[in-house]
């Protein structure tokens, strides 16, 4: 894998995927091969803050904690009440920054590396409730049928609210084997459905690679974890080495939360030759980033339709954004989420850290897909196909008129093929759509 000299590292996962910042000798965050943070610290952000805080504000704070530790309905300890104030400081800056205990980041490192007890689900705090982005590919959650756009109301019968939140998301981890139920009310729909799930051991592999057609391949990317652009360009050289050069590739980012920036660049750089990825624009020096593309596109400019939808974010949008504004793939499907802003980890002991929001992210033609996400250049709706349900006809081609005449190329006859009796729009219209206009575009590449 081609690799890329980074003074940061950023995380962008949605569910929260770790890198603290660059330049380290030593790895407090526990992260493999990330680099830790050394001068750019959160005591040195601190001390580099503009103006300072009045002391009516800070008289302000101090009557309030000593409020809530005098009156409040249950005796809290300064140390609770001292990190539900750093905590509500950071929850209200954005959905996506937020304080980390000892606990906190050893999800984040689970996170990274794809393995963890639990549901496979990514979740998104909105206004109080919990918001699904995208469950991961073969987890409960998938198979139960949760989908992008959901939204938790109740885990284990306690309703979820703003008061909770922390300690629902908490509850959706938990050892393999464990029961847990969810009520979800699914998106366009009004009523709750209860469902029952088992936590199982989430083992993610983010590349998943196959052959839809001869010359055609499908590559799956689930999300964006530290081994996932080594792990595309083996998998993929693999398929070269015993297929051939493809005609043609379906990139599907469907449902894919996110992960690493770093990640997201090795991925857009397999199939580009050269040119801009992202850039991220920050207040410190360290946020401000720009990546570009080096030479060998592993498909040779074979062209390329990616599949997105409301649950493509964050890095998966990275990836969406630089191929098509480098005019290297055709985006298919819905507007993706608009996850267009860069968290990075702050360690400040060895036991807590900061994540917060420290940069916006731009594709190659500098724009901020933030809030708004990445229009499709054709719009796909979530749409579901069935065999029809008629009776067979006693005739429907010469071939089936007594005493026709056989081709005399019948026998050799390539018979593979992705329809097969529309199997494969049944089982995925999207894909069978990708399929059909890639097939359009490799007869015009090869013209």
């Amino acid at each position: 894998m081609r690799q890329h000299p980074l003074r940061l590292a950023l995380v962008l996962a949605l569910g929260a995927l770790a890198v603290p910042m660059a330049q380290a000798q030593q790895k407090p965050l526990k992260q493999p091969d990330a680099p830790a943070a050394s001068s750019t610290t959160a005591a040195a952000v601190a001390k580099s803050a503009d103006g300072e805080v009045s002391l009516d504000d800070i008289r302000n704070f101090t009557r309030v904690y000593h409020i809530v530790q005098q009156a409040y309905v249950e005796k809290l300890d300064n140390k609770t009440i001292m990190n539900a104030a750093i905590s509500g400081m950071l929850q209200n800056l954005d959905p996506h920054s937020e304080y980390l205990d000892k606990e906190g980041l050893d999800e984040l490192d689970e996170d990274t590396t794809g393995q963890y007890g639990g549901l496979g689900i990514e979740v998104l705090q909105v206004d109080g409730m919990l918001k699904i982005v995208s469950p991961i590919d073969d987890t409960p959650a998938s198979r139960a049928g949760i989908k992008p756009g959901d939204t938790i109301l109740k885990v284990d019968g306690m309703v979820v609210d703003s008061q909770n939140i922390d300690e629902a998301f908490k509850k959706l981890r938990g050892d393999p084997g464990s029961k847990i139920t969810l009520t979800v009310l699914h998106e366009k729909s009004d009523k709750p459905i209860d469902m029952p799930l088992v936590r199982e051991r989430i083992n993610v592999t983010s590349v998943k690679l196959r052959q839809l057609d001869p010359g055609f391949v499908y590559i799956r990317v689930s999300q964006f974890q530290e081994d996932t652009a080594s792990d595309l360009d083996k998998k993929l050289g693999d398929y070269i080495k015993k297929n051939g050069a493809p005609r043609g590739a379906v990139l599907d980012l469907r449902s894919n939360p996110g992960g690493l920036l770093t990640t997201a660049v090795g991925v857009s750089d397999t199939f580009l030759d050269g040119g801009t990825i992202v850039t991220t624009k920050g207040r410190l020096p360290d946020a401000n980033l720009h990546f570009d593309a080096h030479p060998g596109d592993m498909l040779a400019g074979a062209p390329i339709v990616i599949l997105a939808d409301n649950g493509t974010a964050s890095a998966a949008e990275i990836v969406s954004g630089a191929l098509k504004d480098n005019h290297r793939a055709l985006i298919m499907g819905r507007r993706t989420f608009g996850k267009g802003v860069v968290q990075t980890v702050l360690p400040l002991d060895e036991t807590h850290a900061v994540k917060i929001t420290t940069a916006r992210y731009y594709t190659p033609n500098g724009t901020s897909i933030q809030a708004e996400g990445i229009k499709p250049d054709i719009a796909l709706a979530d749409l579901a196909v069935n065999k029809a349900d008629t009776p067979p006809q006693l005739i429907g081609s010469e071939a089936d008129l007594p005493n026709h005449l056989v081709n005399e190329k019948a026998a050799a006859e390539d018979k593979s093929g992705a329809d097969d009796d529309g199997k494969l729009a049944i089982e995925d219209y999207a894909l069978s759509q990708a399929l059909n206009v890639l097939k359009g575009m490799a007869l015009n590449h090869t013209r």
